[in-house]
């Protein structure tokens, strides 16, 4: 991914260094598949993570740096890189549909942190919070993607903040709302089904964002699309639960299979248009 010398964002809120603030109780640390399993969900939707955050295994919890360092310094550059290439496609899109849009802002936390949505954990890993519409990322979190899932390449990494970004394209066309209200009245098996089509969705914008970089800058470089379809792979819902449990329960998923996650990746990047992302109208996923 070429992403280096590039414009960077200036909605990021760094807290690195100021840890503690905002404490949040509960598990200090979740080890091997258990922490896996917990990356990239979201706590808007409230999913329940807690067959995950039970056994676990052998392999250690990345510790997070007690501040800025200068691995920590080129993370902010290419997160700042990438969030600019989510402002840029997501202001025109929004702009060319006449609708407003507000860029969200990404703060960078080391260990924990609040948010308007509760406290922030790095174990959690990158999230959304609507309620202040910020997306919430500690860089110890790439290293995680390295060490626990073998994502080594960059642009599996600008996905994952693309997805997050998605979830704040979601909240500004009011997706989220209707979708939390229709949670709240809504079965278990129902409310996951839900979860599923938002989570696809940002996939899909996900896919739509890597397309509009690629056509208007020629940021990717071969391999980077697999790279990030292989993460998608590793986090699907049945890869996971295949992992940790050894079996697959389809009507407990929140986010989708792994083939779910990579088909609406390339919907989104295969068209470019943010209208084949239409989880919500789709007979079947």
């Amino acid at each position: 991914m070429r992403w280096k010398g590039r414009e960077t964002s200036s909605n990021i809120e760094d807290r690195r260094g100021a840890r503690g603030a905002g404490g949040m109780g509960g598990r200090a640390g979740l080890g091997g598949l258990g922490l896996v399993a917990v990356l990239l969900l979201g706590m808007f939707f409230g999913v329940d993570v807690t067959p995950f955050l039970t056994g676990g295994g052998g392999i250690p919890t990345a510790s997070a740096p007690s501040g800025p360092n200068s691995i920590d310094d080129t993370a902010e550059e290419f997160v700042g890189v990438v969030l600019a290439d989510n402002e840029k496609v997501w202001s025109k899109a929004f702009a060319d549909s006449r609708i407003p849009y507000r860029n969200p802002t990404l703060v960078l936390y080391s260990g924990v942190t609040s948010s308007a949505c509760g406290g922030a954990q790095s174990a959690m890993g990158p999230f959304y919070c609507p309620n202040d519409q910020k997306v919430f990322l500690d860089t110890d979190f790439f290293r995680v993607m390295e060490q626990q899932l073998g994502s080594r390449g960059d642009f599996a990494k600008a996905y994952v903040i693309a997805h997050e970004v998605a979830h704040h394209v979601q909240n500004s066309l009011g997706t989220l709302e209707k979708v939390n209200a229709a949670r709240a009245r809504a079965s278990q098996v129902e409310s996951n089904a839900l979860s599923v089509r938002v989570e696809l969705q940002a996939d899909c914008f996900a896919g739509v964002w890597a397309r509009a970089v690629q056509d208007r800058f020629g940021t990717l470089e071969p391999g980077d699309v697999e790279s990030a379809m292989d993460t998608a792979a590793r986090i699907g819902d049945d890869a996971l639960q295949r992992a940790q449990r050894g079996i697959v329960v389809p009507d407990s998923f929140t986010h989708g299979s792994s083939e779910q996650r990579q088909r609406w990746f390339y919907n989104g990047f295969n068209t470019g248009d943010p209208n084949a992302c239409d989880t919500f109208g789709a007979s079947t996923l």
